[in-house]
């Protein structure tokens, strides 16, 4: 009964990289959109990109470490 609920837990805390992905996606859609509008800033738009990028992955590395600790805690 436990590990079932461990399981649904781990589960429900992983919903949270389908909002990731989408952030991950309009970061570089924005990227390619800025980019095509203005190719001189296509450097600096780049670094802001990839500040963009490690944010939103941030956030799904969190997620993980939540899940892998609703998993394999003795509680």
């Amino acid at each position: 009964m436990v590990q079932a609920a461990k399981l649904i837990g781990a589960g429900s805390a992983l919903i949270a990289l389908a909002g990731v992905g989408a952030g991950i996606g309009i970061v570089f859609a924005a990227l390619i959109q800025s980019a095509g509008r203005n190719p001189l800033m296509a450097k600096q738009l780049m670094g802001y990109a990839l500040l963009g990028f490690a944010l939103c992955e941030s956030i799904a590395l969190f997620t993980l470490l939540v899940a892998f600790l609703i998993l394999f805690s003795s509680f």
